[in-house]
């Protein structure tokens, strides 16, 4: 069965942001889903891979061991020729590729801590019985859950660096699109999928484009000034949380073609990076997340 075009997607734009700006640069840290089923989360995921060159999804299942996630080392090869071997496991294969895990939230601690070390380093680093091997393992780390299964720890939430709340259309309008481009796509899949065809192949060459422009692009000291005002205010511990949204600031001016960080990319960041990182509940009065636009604005006005 093909999969659903990533164009063909209704609604959900922070998730698609997300998602692209990760395809463009994986050094963001990866992004986590959270929303209830069927609100198009594996779907956005697997359409990912197809507008991305050369780069395909690779699924982390729940009940995966350790040495199925990161391979194992062939001890009695070793011993008998000196050489190393590895078994390839799940992180081997994920490099250059989407690495996938549905209902993140289910996964054991430690497997979920290997995941955000490896997407941070970029190198899977295999130790056994004294001997140690490593491989390059740089990929798109995706996770979706339904919070009302379970939630992730504090410190491994702020281990993603992009976090969205995903809910199902609430417009009229929308929601009936929604069904007409699902049944039309069921119907005829080679037809639905000549259809978006021109604009899968316009997101492709826009997402080369930006990974191009990318190094090129600077940000000036009042924006970083602004960035750790904010944190400060906040109260977020973790510095992890400052250098997220710079570079997702940054990987946002690359996508609009630009190669210097303007306010609007610093807020559009904000908005993705730091809402699982505060510690107040989103949706209680005066909270830190309704301060968060009000307070990033003034921040950069008052270090112009």
């Amino acid at each position: 069965m093909k999969n659903y075009p990533f164009t063909a997607i209704v609604g959900q734009d922070k998730m698609k942001k997300a998602l692209i700006l990760n395809g463009i640069n994986p050094k963001i840290g990866g992004v986590l889903i959270q929303g209830e089923k069927g609100t198009a989360k594996s779907t956005a995921v697997r359409a990912l891979a197809d507008v991305l060159t050369n780069t395909s999804v690779v699924n982390l299942p729940v009940s995966a061991t350790e040495d199925r996630v990161v391979g194992t080392l062939d001890m009695e090869h070793i011993l008998k020729t000196g050489e190393k071997k590895l078994e390839p496991g799940i992180l081997a294969k994920a490099d250059k590729n989407i690495l996938y895990v549905d209902e993140v939230n289910l996964l054991e601690d430690h497997l979920v801590d290997i995941l955000l070390d490896t997407a941070a380093m970029g190198v899977n680093r295999i130790e056994r019985e004294g001997v140690s091997y490593e491989h390059p393992s740089r990929f798109v780390l995706v996770g979706t859950m339904n919070p009302e299964e379970g939630a992730l720890r504090p410190q491994l939430l702020d281990r993603f660096g992009l976090c969205i709340d995903v809910e199902s259309e609430k417009n009229v309008e929308e929601r009936m699109e929604v069904i007409r481009r699902r049944l039309n796509f069921e119907q005829n899949q080679e037809q639905f999928e000549k259809k978006y065809e021109q604009d899968q192949n316009q997101l492709t060459y826009q997402i080369q484009r930006a990974k191009e422009l990318l190094p090129a692009v600077e940000i000036n000291d009042h924006l970083l000034r602004a960035v750790a005002d904010l944190s400060i205010e906040l109260g977020i511990e973790s510095h992890r949380a400052d250098i997220t949204v710079i570079t997702a600031a940054q990987t946002l001016a690359a996508w609009k073609q630009r190669t210097m960080v303007q306010v609007e990319d610093i807020y559009e960041a904000a908005e993705l990076a730091l809402p699982h990182r505060l510690l107040q509940d989103p949706m209680k009065e005066n909270s830190s997340y309704q301060k968060l636009t009000e307070l990033l604005n003034q921040k950069v006005v008052d270090n112009q």
